[in-house]
């Protein structure tokens, strides 16, 4: 079976773009609203990378709490 391989330029670009709307304030959340912090811009800017194909991993520990 071959080995999906995908350009690590597809996600960079896309996150690249995702921020410069951020920084012009035109960057708009799921619903509808603009988007104010940057840690919400990062997260959507990921989340379309990983859509768009591009090979980006899981957050590590994401859900876990420590008991």
């Amino acid at each position: 079976m071959a080995k999906k391989t995908t350009s690590p330029t597809k996600g960079r670009s896309k996150v690249k773009k995702v921020m410069h709307e951020y920084k012009g304030g035109k960057l708009k959340s799921g619903s509808g609203g603009k988007v104010k912090s940057k840690k919400q811009a990062v997260a959507i800017a990921l989340s379309e990378a990983r859509k768009s194909g591009a090979n980006i991993p899981k957050k590590k520990g994401a859900g876990k709490s420590k008991s």
